[in-house]
């Protein structure tokens, strides 16, 4: 079975392709190029919005659920733009306090509030020529709101206690989990400003909206944590893939690594087993404890025929989940594996499986596979 693309592509097949030009690239954490990898349409779509924006000067809002990305889309925006080799400014603006997010955003003069010992440039400053990323941009003072839609009118702002007009060239991607819109309507957040930022707005699905992807994180965490931690647990329960399909995900992909992380830190074997996950993630589901390990691997088959084993039923469930989601459509199924129908064709034969059966009912719930290796 054909697997995701390699780390310097996204997508791959009938998706998308981008590609980081940037030299630099090799500073990047690998994970991160490998978590904007995606068989999900709607994330499809969220690259090819990056791809087109980035070459711009454009202001971009990115909007979506706590842990589903936004941090990783402005840094590849970023990266993909001309400002790709100045400076990537991020300022989480929620967890600065009210009295001091003016003097983070634009800086302050020697003496202008008590603490205030010595001139201080802000981040608008030390971004110039660059990318500014102001994640929570909602949480922002009114105050702050309207120094920000001065640099967004007139590219210029000053420092507290000052009276020097500041030119600024920088890009501003602002990011926000709220609904900015309805903080309006709220008179909570300037419409003005709201406008201002909204320029290039790009919304990102939450884990649960892209359920295909999940095994791939799985896979790509688990690969993360050996790297850093050298434990060899080189394969997860088919109980726990399950489950983390079907699970609803409030915490997105930052929960999700989270999960898997604690497990890996508690597992002794080289599998990991749902026993070390939190019990809510199985839903009711029994959970295999240690005492009923021995009878989850037939050591009557050599290691080699184990692993084919575990192959076959990865490439057979897999193939049943996308045949229900497109409704036994030969083509757009090859399209989906990256793979040719006659190739297809040749793997439904092998696991004795129809078109015809999957025409009824599109899967909303996708299988995963036993023993990801």
């Amino acid at each position: 079975m054909e697997q995701y693309s390699n780390t310097k592509y996204f997508t791959k097949g009938m998706e998308s392709e981008i590609v980081i030009q940037d030299e630099n690239q090799q500073n990047w954490d690998p994970v991160v190029f490998e978590l904007l990898q995606t068989k999900n349409t709607h994330m499809q779509k969220v690259f090819n919005d990056v791809r087109a924006v980035a070459s711009t000067r454009s202001t971009v809002l990115l909007t979506g659920e706590t842990g589903t990305g936004k941090g990783v889309t402005a840094r590849l925006i970023h990266r993909l733009s001309p400002r790709c080799r100045e400076q990537f400014v991020q300022l989480h603006c929620g967890a600065i306090p009210d009295t001091l997010i003016e003097s983070e955003l634009f800086g302050h003069e020697k003496g202008s509030f008590t603490g205030a010992i010595r001139k201080k440039a802000g981040k608008f400053e030390t971004a110039r020529g660059g990318t500014i990323f102001l994640d929570e941009i909602g949480t922002i003072t009114p105050s702050a709101q309207i120094k920000l839609l001065q640099v967004l009118q007139d590219n210029m702002f000053q420092r507290i206690g000052g009276e020097e007009n500041i030119h600024t060239d920088v890009r501003i991607i602002a990011a926000t989990n709220i609904d900015l819109k309805q903080m309006c309507e709220e008179k909570l957040f300037r419409k003005d400003l709201y406008y201002r930022l909204n320029v290039f707005p790009i919304e990102l699905p939450s884990l649960k909206d892209r359920k295909e992807d999940i095994p791939y994180f799985m896979t790509l965490f688990l690969k993360k944590l050996n790297i850093f931690h050298m434990k060899g647990i080189n394969s997860i329960h088919p109980d726990v893939v399950e489950a983390f399909v079907e699970y609803e995900w409030p915490g997105n992909i930052r929960e999700l690594e989270n999960l898997m992380e604690r497990a890996y830190i508690l597992e002794e074997s080289s599998i990991l087993m749902p026993d070390n996950f939190p019990p809510d993630i199985f839903a009711g589901r029994p959970i295999v404890s240690i005492e009923t390990r021995a009878s989850d691997t037939d050591t009557d088959l050599t290691l080699a025929e184990v692993r084919q084993k575990g192959v076959e039923s990865i490439e057979r469930v897999y193939l049943e989940t996308l045949l229900a989601k497109y409704r036994g459509k030969i083509n757009i199924t090859a399209q989906a594996a990256g793979i040719s129908t006659r190739q297809l064709h040749k793997l439904m034969s092998k696991y004795n499986l129809s078109k015809e059966g999957f025409k009824e009912s599109a899967a909303t719930e996708p299988r995963t596979a036993p023993y990801l290796q």
